[in-house]
């Protein structure tokens, strides 16, 4: 985490880890439909429909409409990665950062290296 602190100001690890838990919940439901219909009574289902309902919601004018119901979560999950991967690092006068280079995932990969690198 310091690393990412002194990398960048604290406003855009906040900014990065909100865009971030959004974007994987979104990848963690259609996960879930893989194995699961929207309405199953599975815990983590109705959460992950519950907490990303409100932003396909908000997607949903931009949403093609030929799109099979399992990708759209992907498709708008892909909108919160080209902001953080893009538009993010172009607001804050970066050029492209590359791959590990959001501070959620890179704190996650640090942490698995750590537990696994014993």
């Amino acid at each position: 985490m310091q690393d990412a602190l002194a990398a960048h100001p604290v406003w855009v690890i906040v900014v990065d880890y909100i865009l971030g838990a959004i974007m994987w919940t979104l990848i963690g439901r259609a996960a879930m439909n893989i194995f699961l219909p929207e309405d199953s009574n599975f815990f983590f289902m109705r959460f992950f429909v519950r907490a990303t309902d409100p932003v396909l919601r908000l997607f949903r004018p931009i949403t093609p409409g030929f799109l099979i119901d399992f990708l759209v979560p992907i498709y708008v999950a892909w909108f919160f990665f080209m902001i953080r991967f893009y538009l993010m690092p172009w607001l804050l006068g970066y050029s492209v950062m590359g791959m590990l280079s959001f501070p959620l995932e890179s704190e996650i990969a640090a942490l698995l290296y750590q537990a696994f690198n014993r």
